[in-house]
């Protein structure tokens, strides 16, 4: 085993090991760079080489997560990274032995999302001013982003090359840059159109963005936490107060399909989830407002 004498370039060799090796996106990567360097900051200021860390090492630097305030989920995500990055060193020689192994994940409760009604998100997209482009535009994005079920960072990407109108189906790139073919409503690929005919065309665009759907006014790619804004500010006008954010209108689909009667392994499929059973929390989500329903409606439970 040798020793680890630039634990910087360590550290970049790992990010390069995520991203080429292991498929990771840059954001999920640069996360877990993010975790390391917690933990390496940790381990220097108690004189422990990263290398060297036993389980009780680790324990102890969890238990300080804890004391900062830092909740069980982010706590959950740190151990991950940590677990990802021992093996890693392990793989590379570093060390012959992996600390994580032994170390326990906070308990997490099931985090049921919030959902919107069909009624609300027609609610919402009644209160778009369609005599605009940024209403034209943001008209589509809506559409798009529930009729797709897309995660925001798939829709601010999005590809007019990838745009399969004659087949009704879109390429989608998700997470790890994986592509999934998905089917795409005629009512949004007619808002697309539009929006592309009288608005996109009569915008300067920037270099870099050519081939990206959904532009801002200045004819660049429009970010993450532009979508958060408009969809904050439709449901303000449409009176809802719910906790929203672009993630809602993908639960939301996934949802309605569901209760459509809709295969589990046909929304994990439109979702792009490698799991099923990350898909298995819309089942829970269907369940529950059963429950809600019979607890309503039950004669037992009239009062």
């Amino acid at each position: 085993m040798r020793d680890i004498t630039d634990i910087a370039q360590v550290k970049r060799n790992y990010q390069v090991y995520l991203r080429i090796e292991k498929g990771l996106s840059d954001n999920t990567a640069q996360a877990y760079g993010d975790d390391v360097d917690k933990l390496t900051h940790y381990l220097t200021d108690q004189g422990v080489a990263v290398e060297h860390a036993s389980t009780d090492d680790l324990d102890n630097f969890v238990a300080a997560l804890h004391d900062l305030g830092i909740g069980p989920r982010s706590v959950a995500r740190i151990i991950s990274g940590m677990r990802s990055f021992y093996k890693y060193l392990r793989l590379e020689g570093f060390t012959d032995h992996n600390p994580t192994q032994l170390l326990d994940s906070p308990r997490l409760g099931r985090h049921l999302p919030e959902v919107l009604t069909i009624d609300e998100i027609d609610a919402m997209i009644d209160c778009i001013d369609m005599s605009t482009p940024e209403g034209i535009r943001n008209r589509a994005i809506i559409e798009t982003m529930y009729s797709c079920g897309l995660r925001v960072s798939e829709l601010v990407g999005l590809q007019m090359s990838l745009i399969y109108a004659d087949d009704e189906f879109i390429l989608v790139r998700g997470k790890g840059d994986k592509q999934r073919m998905v089917p795409i409503s005629q009512v949004a690929l007619e808002l697309i159109a539009r929006y592309v005919s009288e608005v996109r065309s009569n915008l300067v665009v920037r270099r870099g963005s050519e081939d990206i759907l959904f532009l801002n006014r200045r004819g660049g790619q429009l970010s993450r936490q532009m979508v958060f804004i408009i969809i904050k500010q439709l449901c303000e006008l449409a009176g809802i107060h719910k906790q929203v954010s672009p993630h809602t209108l993908r639960h939301s689909f996934a949802t309605h399909l569901l209760e459509g009667g809709a295969n589990l392994r046909a929304i994990q499929q439109m979702l792009g989830h490698e799991s099923i059973t990350t898909t298995e929390i819309y089942v829970h989500i269907d369940r529950s407002r059963l429950r809600q329903e019979i607890m309503q409606h039950h004669p037992r439970n009239k009062r």
